[in-house]
């Protein structure tokens, strides 16, 4: 900071952490790896049943369990050391993906490895979100963070976009297989580049609480605080336009193409996120902020136009500006790890978590469900209308929190001024 001026980060002061380069390629490794694994559950599934409604009940298989595991496993990341939680999780899942890649399990027993999967998914997640602000201080955590999601969204457009390739090329359970190879290369990444680092402390006096206070602290933390709620809230409207996962492979059908074609469509949306999440770079703080709720809004809006199960060509267009406009939830995530203390991360960012995950895998249930009914073109549309009419009550949500905020900040000018976590993001309202 220079004469009060925040300085903005710039990317190869970021890329100079080495221990930022570990996590960064061990995200791309492990998001790559997990949506291949995605596209081949979703074929078997589809293969095997020949249902809509029973391939988005898989797919949200993968965002459900966090409605239990988010709150209850994202506190490890607190209370052990955050980098061997990484590994220990890292090395779990690789097992259990491997596991689902064997032919004669019966299709509930990979159901049954695929909740196991994403109960280790909720430690590690956080434990790595908790560990990023302490390696890229200030503004660098910002750029970093942009950096890393638009990478993540970038290896989503690689898992998707030739997932349905490798399938074909390989079968589901070669592309499980690779999914596992993902993980272990992860694991190494974070055991050579991320220094250990000891439990953080707590920034209180009073002895230690067990457990389960430590989650209802976390969850009342995020409770009791308009900005952290109206964040939370905003990034759930993702449930409304993260239907175009789960129903991929049915839509794909339905408008009369097939598998290679479900991972052009899957891979439209993130690859719009990395689009916008590197325009959203260039805005300042001040507009990031006030753009989310209308950027929610267009994330949902173009679904809309899916009633009318438009081509191929128009779809990816349209999912790839339903992703353009996600790219709010980088300063909306960036926003809300930063206004929490350290030694609440873990456990603040499990709720936030839990929340993000769990209205996803409800959302593209319901979506399953409609489609059943209906078809994957009208439950698209269905959501996309809901998630508008839900982005907009965000949005004024998150407004009404920032004024509040502003209106304390003008009461107590002195105190928001020394509030360096807030100062050094450039989310101050």
């Amino acid at each position: 900071m220079v004469g009060g001026v925040i300085e903005r980060a710039r990317w190869r002061d970021v890329f100079g952490h080495a221990e930022f380069r570990a996590l960064f390629l061990a995200g791309v490794l492990s998001v790559a790896g997990d949506q291949l694994a995605r596209v081949a559950l979703s074929v078997l599934v589809f293969d095997r049943t020949d249902s809509a409604g029973l391939t988005a009940l898989t797919y949200a298989l993968t965002y459900v369990p966090d409605l239990l595991f988010g709150p209850l496993l994202a506190g490890i990341a607190d209370r052990y050391p955050r980098r061997t939680v990484m590994i220990v999780t890292d090395l779990a899942r690789a097992v259990l993906v491997a596991a689902m890649a064997i032919q004669a399990l019966p299709l509930v027993v990979v159901v049954l490895l695929l909740v196991a999967l994403q109960a280790f998914g909720s430690p590690f997640n956080a434990a790595r979100a908790a560990t990023l602000p302490a390696v890229l201080p200030g503004d660098h955590y910002v750029l970093g963070k942009a950096a890393n999601d638009m990478v993540v969204q970038f290896s989503q457009v690689l898992g998707f976009g030739t997932g349905g390739l490798v399938v074909v090329a390989v079968g589901t359970s070669g592309g499980l297989l690779l999914d596992s190879a993902t993980f272990l290369l992860s694991a190494v990444l974070i055991a050579v580049g991320v220094r250990r680092r000891a439990v953080p402390a707590r920034d209180t006096d009073a002895p230690p609480t067990n457990y389960f206070k430590d989650l209802s602290a976390g969850v009342s933390l995020v409770a009791r605080t308009p900005k952290l709620r109206a964040l939370v809230v905003l990034a759930t409207i993702a449930g409304f336009y993260v239907t175009v996962e789960g129903l991929a492979v049915p839509y794909a059908h339905e408008i009369g193409q097939g598998t290679t074609a479900a991972g052009l469509l899957l891979a439209a949306s993130p690859a719009g996120a990395v689009a916008g999440m590197w325009l959203i770079t260039l805005w300042s703080p001040e507009r990031r902020m006030n753009l989310l709720g209308p950027l929610a809004m267009l994330a949902c809006a173009p679904l809309i136009v899916c009633f009318l199960a438009p081509g191929l060509a128009v779809t990816v267009v349209l999912w790839a500006v339903s992703g353009l406009a996600s790219a709010y939830h980088l300063p909306t995530s960036a926003a809300f790890v930063q206004a929490v203390p350290d030694a609440q991360r873990g456990q603040a960012f499990g709720v936030a978590s839990t929340a993000l995950k769990s209205s996803q895998g409800a959302g593209i249930l319901l979506a399953g469900l409609i489609a059943n009914e209906s078809s994957p073109s009208v439950a698209l549309g269905v959501m996309g209308g809901l998630g508008t009419i839900a982005a907009l009550a965000a949005g004024a949500a998150w407004t009404r929190a920032r004024r509040s905020r502003a209106g304390t900040a003008e009461n107590g000018a002195g105190r928001v001024a020394g509030d360096s976590g807030e100062n050094t993001s450039g989310h101050a309202p």
